[in-house]
């Protein structure tokens, strides 16, 4: 009779564990939360373009960097600054971004002259903010950055094998020259003028 007893509460007890885990998921649409946030006040600041995948708007640029100004808790301001050439002046393009805040702060919508939307993700950031995998979801666009301009080829390499870890096309991706010196190496890509 005490076994008897002991194998029902058991299964009881095992039953409303199972009941809670699926009620869990429900409340959640049966979706995982979202992965680690980002902390968007941290993520401020200058960040140099390291590596992409050229498309028109940033093909054969240098010295290439965002620099990002909170404006609210979530709205961004975006300033991309770059030359030509080592010899142009520098160019800015400005923009205005809004953060999905249910994405951990990942995923945002840059607008472009005020209307033109594109849709940006941080698939991965390091621990210590130190360099950022960044995607355009659905399209075949990523850029590598990092708080520094000048990154060595074994983090590089580590950081293209991680975004091809996460979908990004890394044979695409072409090093964006910080330094004149730079120009014509192997994986670099070339500015549009001197």
């Amino acid at each position: 009779m005490p076994m008897l007893l002991f194998t029902r509460v058991a299964r009881i007890a095992l039953f409303a564990c199972v009941l809670v885990l699926l009620t869990g998921c429900a409340s959640r649409g049966g979706v995982q939360a979202p992965p680690d946030a980002v902390d968007l006040p941290r993520f401020m600041g200058t960040w140099h373009v390291i590596a992409h995948i050229p498309y028109f708007a940033e093909r054969g640029h240098v010295t290439a960097r965002y620099e990002y100004a909170l404006r609210d808790t979530d709205k961004v301001s975006v300033a991309y600054h770059y030359r030509e050439g080592f010899a142009a002046a520098e160019q800015l393009r400005e923009a205005r971004a809004s953060v999905k805040s249910d994405s951990g702060n990942r995923e945002w919508t840059l607008w472009f002259v005020g209307v033109v939307p594109a849709k940006w993700r941080i698939v991965e950031i390091a621990p210590d903010y130190s360099w950022a995998l960044v995607d355009y979801p659905g399209r075949d666009m990523g850029w590598v950055l990092a708080r520094n301009p000048v990154m060595d080829d074994a983090q590089y390499q580590d950081l293209v094998r991680r975004a091809r870890d996460h979908g990004i096309n890394a044979r695409q991706l072409v090093r964006v020259p910080q330094l004149p010196e730079q120009v014509g190496k192997p994986g670099f890509g070339e500015p549009k003028g001197p």
